[in-house]
């Protein structure tokens, strides 16, 4: 059992030798450093820009437009004070007040799409 354990150890150490240190731990980590880019480019950049182009939406918004909280509450825009919506919704025009970060979609006044 000694010698199959020492000689899986020189073994291990030829190999060593053989794969050249940092290039063979690049080898290694190429993979974990392809995924890490794939997942970046498919998942954290688009999402990066979807929240750039809500954050010009909602510094453009203005009382007539429609806008759907992340709740999934839909209105028009009766108000903006600072970073508060007041919005009315319903048959009654019932008036509901949002922070500026509840809102998910603002459609601009006079567009034909829907939330």
């Amino acid at each position: 059992m000694t010698q199959l354990y020492r000689f899986v150890l020189e073994a291990a150490a030829e190999e060593t030798k053989k794969s050249g240190g940092a290039l063979g731990m690049l080898t290694a980590f190429l993979p974990f450093i392809l995924i890490i880019g794939v997942m970046y480019f498919f998942t954290i950049r688009p999402q990066k820009k979807r929240e750039k182009e809500l954050k010009a939406k909602l510094e453009k918004m203005k009382p007539g437009d429609k806008v759907m909280s992340i709740g999934g509450i839909v209105g028009r825009i009766a108000n903006i004070s600072g970073d508060e919506v007041t919005i009315y919704s319903g048959v009654a025009n019932t008036m509901l007040t949002f922070k500026k970060s509840a809102i998910s979609t603002v459609i601009p006044q006079g567009s034909e799409e829907e939330a």
